[in-house]
This record gives structure tokens, C-alpha cells and sequence, in this order.
């Protein structure tokens, strides 16, 4: 399927609640799925969940194992492997591709090793999950997709992690979208306010240096909104006109390990490369317009992405912190008793659901990596390309590139390259 088409995970399953599952023996003759991860941190930490959890969840036609882990600290990475089920650990990401007994490359390492570890994994017959976004750069997206394009020649799929896309109800919105009930698109507004920089004397970690993450609020945050708002519209961007902005420009240099969000001060300070906030506007192919805001200095929000999406016929809404909810207006009912209602997104028959618990048990945020998992599970086992792939990710990585350009043209609006 292509980008703007309907999204995966719409295939039925048993409801694990309704019975005990499947006897352990039938799981055992799925071929394997030998997954070999590079990063322990946040995002390991978030997919090793997923990678444990999809098979208890799911009916998959293959049997994930979690084969290999691997990161730089041995002591770190022992650590890791014991805590999220890990087989074995590696200090050397090379050493992991090599293996003969990984089937699978999951990488959820800084942007700046994005491109080496999955080229590297593609030429030695690997599938490749990548955390977003893509890359540092459009080159490196340009020969990551162009791997990957050749690659699923071989039989290899090579996804994107942005798994946003994974909420029920973001995938229902979607749904609601492909069968016209916004009708004609007219305006998409997105934003992603976090607080966590506010502190000027938080460290200098490897998210602000431009080095190591290519970007700063912008490609953290703004991949994300990115790719949700062209997925749920159904058409890519076609141009921007940006702002950013660095507010602190010099803060403590980070001492001795980084986890997450967080990390301690050491002697010294350096300079923030990165953007602290990112505001643009945008059109679609369609002529539709959007605005976009990504910010890690919202003082008071932690994980704040909401989309709203206006069409002729009507208006859906979606808020990351009630993810279980969509806010909807049809427009053809009468004024008389139109207005906005609460869509629980808790059904079976809702994306994902049929797998999970009863009606109004809702999901959380770790739900998006098991259902990421499922769904690249299934597109391996089918040999077609998985969504979003890395020509999705390339797409965005454009429109990233496109936002700086413009930013540093005094928000001279700049076309999406194709």
C-alpha cells in the first residue's frame, strides 16, 4: 500500500480476555523472528516492551525472540538485557549485525548512527525497525530508502518507528478520514508542547547538539506531528514557512551516563546547536492548510500532542493525553442538536482492539510500540513493505529540511522536494 493509503492493523483477532490463549505448543512452531536491538535507553526500553508483549497479544505468524541487545556500557547493557528479557547482550553494534542468529535490527540509538547501522543491516540481509526520524539528513534518508527499496527486491522490509500512528485512536481517526466524513479537507492545526528544557541549567546532553540529533524540538517533535498530520489527512505536505528559535544557547555539559530525559551537570558548559522551538505553517497538495507547533519550553505540559482536522462535513480531534478518546463534529446534522461528542475509542471492532480487554479498559502509551511490533511482524511474514517505510521517513525528513531552510530565509515559504 502507498503512504496515504488506509493504515495497517485492521485484521482480526482472537480476544485474548474471551479465553486462556493458544496452548504454548503452537506458538513454538511459528518460524522464529530473532530481533537483535541497538540502544537501551528510552526508546529500547519502549520497544524491548513492545518485542516482549505482541506475541502474548497478537496471533502472529511468526515468534519474536529477543535474541541480542546491545550498547557501548557493558555493565549498562547486562543490565538492560536483564531487566527487558533480552537473551544476550553485545558492546559492539557490528558484532550484533554479523550474527547469523539475528533475523531483525531494531534501532533505537541517537540520529546520528541511524544510517550506518541500517545500511550495514540491509547489505547483511537484515529486516530494519528504525526509531524516527529517519536521519540527520535528506542524504542519509535518501540512501537509507534507496537500501531499502532495493532490499525488499531481496525480501528484506525496512520500517520507520513513528509510532503515533499505533493509537487506536489516531488509527481510527484515520479510518474516519479514508470514508469522508470530514469530506473535502480544509485545515489541519498540530501541536507538541513538552517543558522538559525550561530549566536553563539543564545539561547539554546528546539531543542538543546537532552533531548527534540533526535537530533539536524540530526533528524530536516535529517528525512526529509531521507524519501524523500528512497520515490522518491522507496527503503530504507540499510547502512551509518556518520559524525557530534557541532560547538557551549555553548550558552545563552533561557527567557520566544520560537516560531518558534526564542526566546530571559535570564541569563546564557548552553550546546548544539545536532548535528549541519550531512553529511553521504549511499546505497540502490539496490546497488544505495546517499549522504546526513543537516546543520542549511549554512550561506545565509533558507530552502534549494534539491534532485537530476541519472539512467541509465535519471535525475530528485528537488529544495524546485522553488517547483512548477522538472528539468529533458532524457537520450535516441539524444545528439544532449539532455540536462536538466524545468517540471512546475502547471497542473490538476499533484498530487494534479485538486483541486487547473488554469495552472501556482503555491503552496506554507502551500499547503503541506492542502494536508497532504487530503490525511489522505481519508485514515481514507477507513480504510487502511495511508503513511507514523509509520512503515515508524520507518524505519527512524533506519536510524537515524544508522547515530550516525556510526558518533561515526568514520564513521565505519553501516547496516539499519530491
Amino acid at each position: 500500500m502507498g503512504q496515504w493509503q488506509q493504515t495497517e492493523g485492521a485484521e482480526s483477532e482472537q480476544p485474548r480476555w474471551a479465553g486462556f490463549g493458544e496452548p504454548e505448543g503452537a506458538v513454538a512452531e511459528r518460524p522464529p523472528l530473532r530481533i537483535g536491538m541497538v540502544g537501551y535507553a528510552f526508546m529500547g526500553a519502549a520497544h524491548s516492551q513492545g518485542w516482549r508483549t505482541v506475541g502474548r497479544v497478537f496471533d502472529l505468524p511468526l515468534r519474536p525472540v529477543l535474541a541480542a541487545i546491545c550498547g557501548r556500557d557493558a555493565a549498562a547493557v547486562h543490565a538492560a538485557a536483564d531487566r527487558h528479557g533480552w537473551a544476550t547482550a553485545e558492546t559492539d553494534w557490528r558484532d550484533l549485525v554479523a550474527r547469523d542468529d539475528i533475523d531483525l535490527v531494531d534501532i533505537c540509538t541517537p540520529g546520528d548512527t541511524h544510517a550506518e547501522i541500517a545500511l550495514a543491516a540491509l547489505a547483511a540481509g537484515k529486516h530494519v525497525l528504525c526509531e524516527k526520524p529517519l536521519a540527520n539528513t535528506v542524504e542519509e534518508a535518501e540512501a537509507m530508502a534507496e537500501a531499502a527499496a532495493t532490499a525488499h527486491e531481496r525480501g528484506l522490509s525496512a520500517m520507520v518507528g513513528f509510532n503515533y500512528r499505533r493509537v487506536p485512536a489516531a488509527a481510527f481517526a484515520r479510518r474516519m478520514v479514508a470514508e469522508g466524513r470530514l469530506g473535502t479537507l480544509r485545515h489541519v492545526r498540530v501541536t507538541y508542547l513538552q517543558d522538559w528544557l525550561v530549566d536553563p541549567s539543564f545539561p547539554l546532553t546528546w539531543r542538543l547538539r546537532r552533531e548527534r540529533a540533526g535537530s533539536g524540538s524540530l526533528g524530536d517533535l516535529g517528525a512526529h506531528i509531521i507524519d501524523l498530520a500528512q497520515h490522518l489527512a491522507g496527503e503530504p505536505l507540499a510547502g512551509v514557512s518556518a520559524l525557530t528559535e534557541t532560547f538557551v544557547r549555553e548550558r552545563p555539559l552533561a557527567g557520566g551516563v544520560t537516560g531518558g530525559l534526564s542526566a546530571v551537570s559535570a564541569a563546564g558548559t557548552g553550546a546548544v546547536t539545536v532548535d528549541d522551538a519550531a512553529v511553521f505553517t504549511g499546505r497540502f497538495a490539496s490546497g488544505a492548510l495546517a499549522s504546526f507547533e513543537a516546543t520542549r519550553y511549554a512550561t506545565g505540559r509533558k507530552n502534549a500532542l494534539r491534532i485537530e482536522l476541519n472539512g467541509e462535513r465535519g471535525s475530528l480531534a485528537f488529544d495524546l493525553e485522553r488517547l483512548n478518546e477522538l472528539s468529533y463534529h458532524d457537520g450535516t446534522e441539524p444545528g439544532t442538536h449539532a455540536g462536538f461528542r466524545r468517540i471512546l475509542v475502547t471497542e473490538p471492532d476499533h484498530p487494534y482492539l479485538d486483541a486487547w480487554w473488554p469495552p472501556g479498559h482503555g491503552l496506554g502509551y507502551e500499547h503503541t510500540f506492542v502494536h508497532q511490533a504487530r503490525d511489522l511482524v505481519h508485514a515481514i511474514a507477507a513480504g510487502r513493505t511495511p508503513e511507514p517505510s523509509f520512503a515515508d521517513g524520507l518524505q519527512v525528513q524533506r519536510v524537515l529540511a524544508a522547515v530550516e531552510d525556510s526558518a533561515r530565509k526568514n520564513s521565505l515559504y519553501t516547496p516539499i522536494a519530491v
